[in-house]
């Protein structure tokens, strides 16, 4: 579907209202008086250069759209920043082999290879010393393994449910999960591998459907008790203690969607299969955004991202995911959306998260003098 039937069709059942956009338009205005003007260069994985090479819609789908990063660097044109368009990680490495450099790299890219596809960009960027938006490599390679970010958050205390890591079609034997249970991909997002097939009721289906993903996305599969509740996704911004929660989404799927679960094409045919809206306000979505904002400073995330949270069967808030990366589509991504719901302009998102990453600026500058003397 094109971004841009996507996009009006989430921000209408928004409905943002144009008080709330005025609000947004002043507090843009202020922001680019507060950031200072600096050279940004652009990092991304183009979704048509992948597809130009023979992969697939699927294979492609956590990557950009020319629009969207033709939005972002609008948006920091807007705010008084210079920009240059580098490309994806291998375009940045070649770069900075020749010597060139920047103030700041906007670092949205997701890698292709590997469950540290997404710390790839950001560890070479720390190597050359050049500040970056978004979390350091280790939070990064941390958070697309799902199951790894699971135990972290384990052990803060925080609630997420009981699972396991499917290595081989054997392991399914020795499994000690309560059904019905959830089976996707390790380290994948926006959906891909999930389908009507992952939720799985009994033992009857379960070998079939490890197999089927094992072979599919050659990685391992994590199966995890399965969680019948509402949905949530929660935005955050900021760094440490000075991280604060932006706003929260509910997600809820059509009864015509082909799954009835979050998957990669229900994600396709949000327009007709997907009903998004703010959260109600209440005691719920403090314990929701709670939850979301603890996790997020547990796994020590830097400048914005996104937590996945769903209710189980008594209604209690759980942590699924955390996306460190998460889109940045004015209309058609989350983390806009609920900033767009809040009362905050693309413009003010944008020039929040530079001011998040300039202040890591000043640590990088000094430790690189440090290291020098």
């Amino acid at each position: 579907m094109p971004d841009a039937s996507r996009a009006a069709h989430r921000t209408n059942q928004l409905g943002i209202s144009k008080e709330m956009s005025k609000t947004s338009r002043a507090a843009t205005s202020d922001s680019r008086k507060r950031d200072d003007s600096v050279t940004i260069g652009l990092v991304y994985d183009l979704r048509d250069d992948y597809l130009a090479e023979g992969f697939s819609e699927e294979q492609v789908a956590e990557f950009d759209s020319a629009e969207t990063i033709s939005f972002l660097e609008q948006a920091l044109r807007a705010l008084g920043h210079a920009t240059e368009r580098i490309g994806n990680g291998l375009a940045l490495a070649r770069q900075l082999a020749c010597g060139k450099r920047w103030d700041l790299v906007f670092n949205i890219a997701e890698g292709l290879h590997g469950r540290s596809r997404e710390a790839q960009v950001p560890a070479l960027l720390e190597m050359y010393g050049i500040p970056y938006t978004f979390s350091d490599p280790l939070a990064c390679a941390l958070t697309l393994d799902k199951a790894m970010t699971k135990r972290v958050v384990q052990s803060a205390g925080l609630y997420t449910p009981r699972f396991a890591v499917v290595t081989a079609s054997d392991d399914v034997e020795s499994l000690e999960l309560e059904f019905p249970l959830f089976a996707k991909p390790l380290a994948e997002g926006t959906g891909k591998g999930v389908d009507e097939h992952s939720r799985i009721e009994s033992t009857e289906t379960l070998k079939e459907v490890c197999v089927r993903l094992l072979e599919r996305f050659c990685q391992p599969v994590l199966m995890e008790e399965y969680l019948p509740g509402r949905e949530f996704t929660t935005a955050v911004l900021g760094t440490g203690r000075d991280a604060a929660v932006l706003g929260t989404m509910e997600i809820t799927i059509r009864e015509n969607a082909p799954a009835s679960d979050y998957s990669y094409e229900v994600k396709e045919l949000c327009e007709q299969c997907v009903h998004y809206f703010p959260m109600p306000h209440g005691a719920l979505r403090d314990q929701v955004e709670d939850l979301a904002l603890r996790a997020y400073r547990v796994l020590e995330c830097r400048d914005t991202g996104r937590v996945d949270i769903r209710l189980d069967a008594r209604g209690r808030p759980a942590f699924i995911e955390m996306n460190p990366l998460p889109g940045l589509h004015p209309t058609h991504s989350d983390l806009p959306m609920i900033a767009t719901q809040e009362g905050m302009a693309y413009e003010e998102l944008i020039s929040r998260i530079v001011q998040s990453a300039l202040a890591h600026r000043e640590s990088v500058t000094c430790r690189i003098r440090k290291s020098a003397s």
